[in-house]
């Protein structure tokens, strides 16, 4: 019963992963049959086994008695035991969350989400730990380089006097070293919920103390508030008490879970700010589990702060987990002014920074080469390493035991350092045709297996000047400092928003690219290392709210985004080439309201609320009116002169965004404010009002998102910004189940799968035999016979947009619904539409399978059905059809023997 004219062997697809990672998109082709010794390779989600979910009760547990919310979890029990529901229950939550985490199979927690009481049911999502760049020496001064100047934190400590001292700042994370002098007596709360071995999956077993042998945990506690005056470390503010709950192993990811029961033992523990430098990308909506327990820390009076993901990459609407929640303040990532990066001498006694190539070795301490170069070189030669025409530019053997100089140009840098490599050289310096540094991409058919030092200009011209006399290099040990060629602007690997509810995030920025911080003292290097990641630029601003806290003590958790981000100062945008764009400044769905500015937070007394404008789709509301309240807490009269400065649109596509110059226009209080600066006074100890009307940019592209800042400028030196943004055109005509691409082919997705023939069937294709399914076991790969899948029906759905809600019907023949078998809520999108491009962090598509029962328990009589998926787009009403995609599989037949 194959079908032999769209369909795909499973291992064809699982094949793909690996292989065509840079093939282009070709016409949907089939892509061959299988043998059947290879079929456990077959690439899918085993359905119907048993999976994590939250079920969430309808009351607040923040608005309800502890005696409220234990009666509500005891009816619940109570019904699903006499409705003989089948579950396993992991936690229960009381204090931020009223529910559980059960272990239950879809078709139960259909069931589940049918219950009275049960507000609804979502998957827990794994949580990988915290990936970053980790650099390891105690080479130098570990005083977080200049970061801690970017923020005006060392001012603040300095000339200001607050050092955080009486806050207690939670880290929720892989722990602290509690041994490391920068954390010496100042932990006071700690909890370890996982143990060194704990994995996503695996059990936990919690240690007695929440000790750091991850290091993360450590370098992130290290940049709120270290302290090491041995070495002259200190972090934001270095007199906070800390609380350390830790929720990662020494290695692998962690449950979602486990990372809210850390939220509300912080919250029991009395914490004031707490710093989560984790969460789940694509998850970006107010409404999940964790982002809703972050707001509602905020509604109890904590200052939570989260990093915004460091998706950057995989384009729009990447960011998710706590970040998203109501009031928590959510940080991008800025590059440091300065950064660590790898050293070689020259004979002639001149020390040379360079950036290594990736991947390829760095190059080995001590070793020392003679340098030399093509005769035709020169320091404007663009094609200097390149191929001549399909020949190797040097002499077969003539580099051998020598480093090779070579100019960037023209050529790839992994085409210069290849023809470097088949010639016997044992190094490259590739040197910059412009000014700057940068990390080159070595990625090839086949490995660099030498080192590759990259230079910049001046340093390249230095040494081309020094080859004819005769010069060597030797490899030095430790890193040096110099100027980030990226400084000040957005780390590229920061996570657009907007939220998919169309929510402003991120809100503000912070340093966190090449920040030197403490690190565990067992993994040596004297108890320091530089890492980058939003992870790092989270608790600069978790620090810098408790030095706000312990100056204001009075400020409200919910007023304390405000406080910061009016206060922030704006980045401009560098494209991918490294060029930085000076006309307008980066998205504002990137950096939010710009860096972060202690000392402007600190001096500032009018505060605006609210801090930030979200103004929806212009499909809607092409033109919106909002009012913003200037509230002057000090004895001076303010005179501020207002106006608009938009910020670039993001144009292109999600997975691909591209700068656009259109922008909106504003007036304020009737007046042009793109013209003409307005002038604003906010009276001593009162308020004004801005009333501002925001058109959205003609010439934007459709589904683009635009935004801007009110500047409001006082001549006593207050500086405010107050960012806004919106989307252009109809938010719904995003398309929510998109296409996947397999092997460079695109195929017509949802897909109805079937292990047993080993092929899949496109939406809208005609079956060419019956399709059925026994749901009984089979072995797929016959020298296993003991390893069996359900011989059952399973959708593949690829999601290019957050889905408000998916729900799958099963059909009777006619195309009437039989029962609902499934309902999710708050789908995040896929990372990316291609395959090839998967890994255990980024995935392409989702999987909802029936088990060939009812929801009530009762297997489904033999005969014809179908399957049939809705999803509710994002901010889509149920009542208005367009608002919700509708995929419906071919008929099948359920055949049991």
């Amino acid at each position: 019963m194959k079908n032999t004219v769209k369909s795909i062997s499973l291992l064809s697809l699982a094949l793909v992963l690996g292989a065509c990672g840079t093939s282009a998109p070709t016409a949907s082709a089939p892509i061959g049959s299988t043998p059947a010794a290879n079929r456990a390779s077959i690439l899918k989600a085993t359905p119907n086994t048993p999976t994590l979910w939250f079920v969430e009760l309808a009351g607040d547990p923040t608005t309800l008695s502890v005696q409220s919310v234990s009666g509500q979890q005891a009816s619940f029990r109570a019904q699903a035991a006499q409705q003989g529901v089948k579950y396993q229950e992991v936690r229960s939550f009381q204090t931020l969350f009223n529910g559980f985490s059960v272990q239950a199979s879809e078709a139960e927690i259909n069931r589940i989400s049918r219950l009275p009481g049960v507000l609804g049911v979502y998957p827990v999502k794994e949580i990988a730990a915290p990936k970053v760049e980790v650099n390891l020496t105690d080479a130098l001064t570990p005083d977080m380089f200049s970061a801690i100047k970017m923020t005006g934190a060392d001012v603040a400590q300095n000339e200001l006097g607050l050092t955080g001292k009486g806050i207690k700042v939670g880290v929720i994370d892989t722990g602290i070293d509690l041994e490391h002098p920068a954390f010496a007596g100042r932990v006071v709360a700690q909890y370890d919920f996982v143990g060194d071995d704990y994995d996503f999956g695996k059990p936990t077993k919690p240690d007695p103390i929440a000790d750091d042998c991850g290091g993360h945990g450590s370098h992130v506690a290290g940049i709120v508030g270290g302290n090491d005056a041995s070495k002259g470390f200190k972090g934001v503010a270095p007199e906070v008490s800390f609380g350390a709950y830790r929720v990662f192993g020494c290695d692998g990811s962690t449950s979602e879970d486990i990372m809210i029961a850390a939220m509300e033992q912080a919250y029991k523990d009395g914490m004031q700010v707490v710093n989560l430098s984790i969460g789940s990308a694509f998850e970006n909506w107010e409404g999940t589990p964790s982002a809703k327990v972050g707001s509602r820390m905020v509604k109890k009076g904590m200052i939570v702060v989260a990093s915004a993901g460091n998706s950057g990459a995989s384009g729009q609407y990447s960011m998710g987990g706590v970040t998203m929640g109501d009031n928590v303040i959510s940080v991008a990532s800025i590059s440091n002014t300065e950064i660590e990066v790898n050293k070689f001498t020259l004979s002639s006694g001149e020390t040379i920074p360079f950036m290594a190539g990736d991947p390829a070795p760095t190059g080995k301490a001590g070793v020392t080469l003679p340098i030399t170069k093509l005769a035709t070189s020169t320091t404007t030669t663009a094609t200097d390493g390149c191929l001549v025409g399909t020949a190797n530019p040097y002499a077969a053997g003539s580099l051998t035991g020598k480093a090779v100089l070579i100019r960037r140009g023209t050529c790839t840098f992994y085409e210069k350092a290849k023809n470097a490599q088949d010639a016997g050289a044992s190094a490259v310096i590739l040197y910059n045709r412009d000014s700057g540094y940068l990390a080159p991409s070595l990625t090839g058919a086949s490995s660099i297996t030498i080192p590759v030092a990259f230079v910049n200009d001046a340093s390249g011209a230095k040494i081309d000047s020094k080859i004819a006399a005769g010069v060597s290099m030797t490899f030095a040990d430790g890193k040096i400092s110099i100027p980030s060629p990226t400084a000040n602007t957005l780390d590229s690997y920061s996570s657009y928003g907007l939220s998919a509810d169309l929510e402003l995030k991120p809100d503000i920025s912070a340093p966190g690219g090449n920040i030197r911080s403490a690190y565990p003292l067992e993994k040596g290097n004297g108890g320091y290392a530089t890492l980058s990641g939003t992870s790092m630029a989270s608790p600069h601003v978790a620090g810098a709210a408790a030095l706000m806290l312990q100056a204001f003590p009075n400020t409200k958790a919910k007023d304390m985004r405000g406080l910061l981000m009016n206060s922030a100062t704006l980045r401009w945008y560098r494209n991918p080439a490294g060029t930085l764009f000076t006309g307008l400044p980066d998205y504002v769905q990137r950096q939010g309201a710009g860096m972060v500015d202690i000392v402007g937070s600190y001096y500032n007394t009018v505060r605006a609320t609210p801090n930030k404008l979200s103004l929806g789709e212009s499909a809607s509301f092409a033109t919106r009116n909002k009012v913003v309240v200037l509230k002057n807490t000090w004895t001076r009269t303010e005179t501020f002169k207002a106006y608009h400065y938009p910020a670039l649109t993001v144009g292109g596509t999600t997975l691909a965004p591209a700068a656009s110059q259109a922008y909106a226009t504003m007036t304020i209080n009737g007046q042009d404010a793109d013209k003409a600066d307005v002038m604003v006074t906010v009276p001593a100890g009162g308020e004004t009002e801005l009333n501002v009307v925001i058109t959205a940019p003609a010439g934007a592209p459709d589904k683009s998102q635009y935004g801007g800042y009110i500047v409001l400028e006082s001549s006593s030196g207050q500086n405010m910004v107050i960012p806004y943004a919106g989307f252009k055109g109809d938010y719904q005509s995003i398309q929510a189940l998109g296409n996947l691409t397999i092997g460079g082919a695109s195929y017509n997705f949802p897909a109805l799968f079937d292990d047993k023939e080993d092929t899949f069937f496109e939406e809208g294709e005609v079956a060419t035999a019956p399709i059925d399914y026994t749901f009984k076991g089979i072995a797929l790969d016959p020298s296993k016979p003991t390893e069996l899948t359900n011989d059952a029906p399973y959708v593949i759905a690829q999601l290019s947009h957050q889905v408000r809600k998916m729900t799958m019907e099963l059909l009777d023949a006619n195309g009437a619904v039989v029962d609902t078998l499934l309902k999710q809520e708050y789908l995040g999108r896929n990372c990316t539409n291609n395959v090839a491009l998967t890994s255990n962090t980024c995935d392409a598509y989702n999987t909802y399978a029936w088990d060939g029962k009812l929801s009530n328990g009762n297997a489904a009589a033999n005969g014809t059905y179908q399957l049939r998926l809705k999803a509710l787009k994002a901010q889509g009403d149920e009542s208005v059809a367009t608002d919700t995609e509708v995929y419906t599989t071919q008929k099948f037949t359920v055949a049991r023997p």
